[in-house]
């Protein structure tokens, strides 16, 4: 069971999949706006936030940032139209993945499910790679000495690319590991988390030592 938040001023569509997330056994808190969304999760400690990108009032693209801006909390946000312009300014504001307008039940179950499942220890759980140290047994990252925040979303990609130090690994092979998105995915969900991601343990993101492009191809860790 998880404790979500849904922000969403349809009534129609906040009534159905308040229903339906309950129905799974989430225990569902609902509002009608980006404020009255940000004041209930002032009060309700959600594990994941379904978030409406079109909004009276303060949008969801507003919403999505001040949310990152304090609190690793994962967003699932819903894009009425799933164009480049919704989805990317979405990513972009800090979204973990999205799901198009009309939304099927099933398939934000298994989103919500995917950003909230945390990746298992293993057996050497610390690792070095330069000035960044990674716990896999605590989930922590730290950058010269300093923890380094980072949401669910960016923690699962760079476990998954730190694992297999210098291999190379496609924008679909990232989708089917750290999304759990086993069909044809959008690559704008792998881009836009390295970009945020990068701006939080590289000292120059345009220059990366960690996550690094192999162009043509996909990511990879290193070399540092």
């Amino acid at each position: 069971m998880a404790r979500v938040l849904l922000i969403e001023d349809d009534p129609a569509v906040r009534d159905g999949l308040t229903l339906a997330l309950k129905g799974r056994d989430h225990e569902v808190e609902a509002a009608a706006s980006g404020e009255e969304g940000l004041d209930r999760l002032a009060e309700f400690a959600a594990d994941v936030v379904v978030l409406d990108l079109m909004l009276p009032g303060i949008d969801g693209f507003e919403v999505c940032r001040r949310i990152r801006a304090g609190t690793a909390t994962s967003i699932v946000m819903l894009s009425a139209r799933g164009d480049d312009f919704d989805v990317v300014g979405g990513l972009e504001a800090g979204a973990d993945d999205y799901v198009v307008k009309p939304v099927r039940p099933q398939v934000l179950e298994a989103r919500i499910r995917a950003v909230l499942r945390r990746t298992e220890s293993v057996q050497s759980p610390v690792e070095t790679h330069g000035a960044l140290r990674v716990d896999r047994a605590s989930l922590t990252v730290s950058r010269d000495g300093r923890e380094v925040a980072l949401p669910p979303m960016e923690l699962r990609l760079l476990l998954h690319l730190s694992a297999a130090p210098g291999r190379v690994f496609t924008r679909q092979q990232l989708l089917e590991s750290v999304w759990e998105h086993d069909y044809l995915g959008d690559s704008r969900l792998v881009d836009a988390c390295v970009q945020r991601l990068r701006a939080k343990i590289e000292d120059v993101p345009a220059e990366p030592r960690y996550v690094q492009t192999v162009r043509g191809f996909g990511y990879r860790f290193g070399p540092v």
